[in-house]
Parts: structure tokens; sequence; C-alpha cells
């Protein structure tokens, strides 16, 4: 049985529909995320479009927008709006089908062709901004990467070690965190799309070059250094990228731009990699606790993994392993029992 809010829902998602030219079409569901957001498709005849359900007050869909336009007037493949209800948190877009990338690489699809494409899609983005000048977002600065890495001690630690960290200790891995960070900050800064991976973009393959990637899941942009979305493709948190695929797209990533200082540009992107990993750990653990999802647990050992080849490879990372060393010893280093 429906609760008071949910039936006001359907009854606002029908009259949104009804009022766009869809009505009585009953929407498929699609995909959900980890958000608030659901997503349904709409077929109709030869009409397909995807819903976006985003419910206010968790939900915003007006980042959404401002990004796609962004997007769409750098020259890539964001979807076109259909219909948007800004106050109720519906949008009517673009539907790119079903080719994602993470389906087309599970069927035995070409990894080396696909993550070409998507670094290809970052350098033409990258190249872009440089030409026009960084987007009026949100700044990607070091007070919002160490809130964000702090995820893995107010979530993480307490799941594993039965107990919030101690003050002084939190407070000094969050002062590690300032100083590391400061090594992250060579480029100049972008749009970074934060979510930058296999689940997010597609492969249009009726359109030509960059195009022929689509992109999904951007409405938290933000200007901020350039290697982050690298390391969000290639440092995946669902799924194993091999080493000599990661080190051929960030040449070739790097190849693009030879103005810039390879060796800062790398150091800078294990620090972010590094920070991503520690967030990623927090947010999966809080994803169980905090919204009842568990499934995200499975892809904590991946993420740690990840997360200590960054400090064995980087020696900018030294303060934050010797953090981990202390508080986050090897054999509580796994999932936590859901």
């Amino acid at each position: 049985m429906l609760d008071a809010g949910e039936d006001a829902r359907r009854a606002a998602l029908a009259d949104f529909l009804a009022t766009s030219g869809w009505r009585g079409v009953r929407p498929r569901v699609l995909a959900a995320d980890a958000s608030f957001r659901r997503y349904y498709r709409l077929v109709d005849g030869a009409r397909r479009v995807v819903l976006m359900d985003a419910p206010p007050p968790h939900e915003d869909v007006a980042p959404y927008l401002t990004v796609a336009g962004l997007l769409r007037g750098l020259g890539l493949s964001a979807p076109r709006i259909y219909a948007q209800d800004r106050a109720r948190g519906f949008l009517l877009i673009e539907d790119f089908g079903d080719d994602v990338y993470t389906r087309l690489l599970a069927d035995g699809g070409d990894e080396t062709a696909l993550y070409s494409l998507a670094i290809e899609t970052l350098i033409a983005l990258h190249r872009a901004v440089a030409e026009s000048g960084p987007p009026n977002l949100p700044t990607y600065d070091s007070e919002r990467l160490v809130g964000e890495a702090a995820l893995l001690v107010d979530w993480y630690v307490p799941s594993m070690t039965g107990a919030p960290l101690s003050t002084e200790a939190r407070q000094d891995y969050l002062l590690r965190w300032h100083h590391v960070l400061e090594d992250a900050a060579e480029a100049p800064p972008t749009l970074v799309l934060r979510d930058y991976h296999v689940d997010n973009l597609l492969l249009l393959p009726e359109r030509s070059g960059v195009q022929r990637c689509g992109l999904l899941d951007f409405q938290d942009a933000v200007c901020g250094a350039p290697a982050y979305d690298l390391v969000s493709l290639l440092e995946d948190a669902r799924r194993d990228v091999p080493a000599a695929l990661r080190d051929a797209m960030i040449e070739r990533y790097l190849g693009a731009f030879p103005a810039h200082d390879r060796a800062a540009f790398k150091r800078g992107a294990a620090v972010l990699a590094a920070q991503r990993n520690c967030k990623i750990i927090g947010i999966f653990t809080r994803l169980w606790r905090r919204d009842g999802k568990p499934g995200y647990l499975r892809h904590i050992p991946r993420v740690w993994r990840l997360l200590e080849d960054d400090i064995r490879r980087e020696s900018a990372l030294r303060p934050i392993a010797h953090w981990l060393d202390r508080h986050l010893p090897a054999d509580l280093r796994r999932a936590p029992a859901a």
C-alpha cells in the first residue's frame, strides 16, 4: 500500500507526463543510482525518451540542466532536454540507448577502443574548456576534497572498529590531507564531471568523433584538476582496469598536452586517486549503514587495493600511508560484514 508521499509523487508524475505529451504511457524502470534519483524509459511507437525522477528536497535538477547545456555547447554528447519541471524534479531527456560501456565490456567489447574513446572525449573536453575558460561552477578546492576524504574516517572506521575515531586522530587525518593535496593542483582547473567511469558512458555508434561517447550522471560537476576524471575512469571502483591499459591511457592523455609537467601531473593524479578512493570507501559504507544499500560493500576490497597501489606508487602520499598503518592496519582493510 502506498503512503501519502508516494501517492502524491505518482500523481505529480502523471500530471507531468500528461502536460509533456506522454499521457497514459507507462514508465519502464531503467536504472537507479546511489542517490534518490530514478530513471525510467518511455516508449510510444517510434518515440523514446528517458524520464528522470529526482524528488525534492533530496535532489535538484537545476545543476543537471546547467551542465548538460555546458557539455553540448562544448561539442560533446550530453542528453538533450525535451521537457522539465524543476519545482517537482522531473525531466524528460534524450534516450541514448543501452550500449553502456559496462555492458559492452561485459559482453566482450573492445576494451582498448572503448577506453581510447573515453580518453579522447576527456581530451576534447579539457581543450574546449581551456579555450572558453572555466565554467561558473563550484570549485573543487582542498576544503571540499578533504571533506570527502573524511567519509572514510566518519563512516568506515566506526563500522570496522565499533567506535568513532577520536577527535585527535580525525584532526590529524584531515591535516595530513590538507598538506598532501597541495601536490594535486599543478594543472589549470577544468570542468570535472566527478563520476566519469564506465557506468556513465555509452557508445553512440551513429555519431562521429568524440560525440560517439555519450555522457551521463554529470550533475555534480565542478571546476577542478584535470587529473580527477582521468583517475575516476582508470581506477574504477566497480571493475578491474588492467595496469597496461591504464598506463597506455594515461600516456595517450598526456600526449595531447605536451605543456603539462608530466611528473607533477602524475603526482597530482596519484594524490587525487587516493583521495577519491578514501571517499568511495566511506560512501559505500554509508550507503549500507544509512541508506540500507549493502550491495556496494562488495566493491570495497577492490577500492582498498587501488588505494594501497596509489600509496605504493607515490611518495607524496606517505603521510596518509603512515596514518592508515596506525589506525587502519591490514586486517581492517576489507568489506564490513553486512
